[in-house]
């Protein structure tokens, strides 16, 4: 038992440094469209200095001159094995998380073959040389679930920043919907009220918001920029928002009451969902209570009664 819970432990060890690796390369990975090469000689050339392209490539840091190359090119060699459908979910879910300014597909999917490389390498190294040495055949299979769980943490941290963002959307839409009706009963445009939504804060929606008008801007119908925005995002709620919004242009409805109308019912529905969490909570405390709550009220009962029968069988 003391074996099983030494190597469940290590496990969990291996997976809390590849998550941490993962963590790390996501972070530092710059959320900006331009290349790195192109940044840095914008930069030097603000400064008026005369540099030449090895000094340019020299002034970048360590990830950005070898680790993201490295994991590129890995990626695109992964990809002509990849089944196209895969790539695509792979593109839409980035997109859906917010990702995808700074991550493609293949730089997703060689990340994911070398977390699994990561973890299989350190469990086999681990279970092979270490205190907890095991059997080859053991520390085979050990090393196979540690390769499994590196190739699939990325991809389940990816769902977990879609949720996210999607709790974020959701959660500012009243707010949103509130000052777009205003905005258009004051006289503005419905791409204007937008700009203003975009300008005036700074989380998903707002951005979301903020890429839809550039489309639209560029050509990009407006019905369709709506609609490309709701399928980034994949939220029931804003997709029945961009709806009702189409809807309204095409059947010449005032823009103002369909806002008004779908600002009073995400409201309402903010408050359903708030209620929802608020039952859950009872559920969600019962763990805590009994693994934490309930063995110390037993101690601080039971401990006197205990205390005096040890000490009648003593005198006894």
């Amino acid at each position: 038992m003391e074996n099983i819970s030494t190597i469940l432990l290590v496990l969990v060890v291996i997976v809390i440094i590849v998550a941490a690796i993962l963590i790390y390369v996501g972070s530092r990975v710059p959320r900006d469209d331009r290349d790195p090469l192109e940044a840095r000689l914008s930069e030097f050339t603000q400064r008026g200095e005369a540099v030449s392209l090895e000094q340019i490539e020299m002034s970048q840091t360590f990830q950005d001159r070898i680790i993201i190359p490295l994991l590129r090119q890995f990626g695109e060699m992964t990809t002509r094995f990849t089944p196209q459908n895969a790539l695509q979910e792979i593109t839409l879910k980035l997109e859906r998380s917010g990702r995808a300014g700074w991550i493609d597909a293949p730089m997703f999917l060689s990340l994911r073959f070398v977390a699994a490389g990561v973890a299989g390498s350190v469990a086999f190294f681990i279970f092979m040389f270490s205190a907890v040495k095991q059997p080859f055949p053991t520390a085979v299979l050990y090393s196979m679930i540690a390769l499994a769980v590196g190739f699939f943490f990325p991809q389940l941290w990816l769902d977990e920043q879609i949720k996210k963002r999607q709790k974020e959307v959701q959660k500012a839409m009243p707010d949103a919907l509130d000052l777009l009706t205003i905005c258009v009963e004051a006289g503005l445009g419905f791409d204007s009220a937008m700009s203003n939504v975009a300008e005036k804060w700074d989380n998903e929606l707002s951005l979301a918001f903020a890429r839809a008008i550039r489309e639209i801007q560029l050509g990009k119908v407006r019905r369709e920029a709506l609609r490309d925005m709701a399928d980034r995002i994949d939220l029931g709620d804003l997709t029945s928002f961009v709806a009702a919004v189409v809807q309204s242009e095409q059947l010449g409805v005032s823009m103002s009451k369909i806002l008004r109308i779908q600002a009073d019912q995400m409201r309402m529905r903010r408050r359903q969902l708030a209620e929802e969490l608020a039952h859950q909570a009872p559920v969600k405390m019962l763990l805590p209570m009994v693994g934490f709550i309930f063995p110390s009220i037993f101690i601080v009962l039971m401990t006197p009664a205990v205390l005096r029968i040890m000490k009648v069988e003593v005198f006894q």
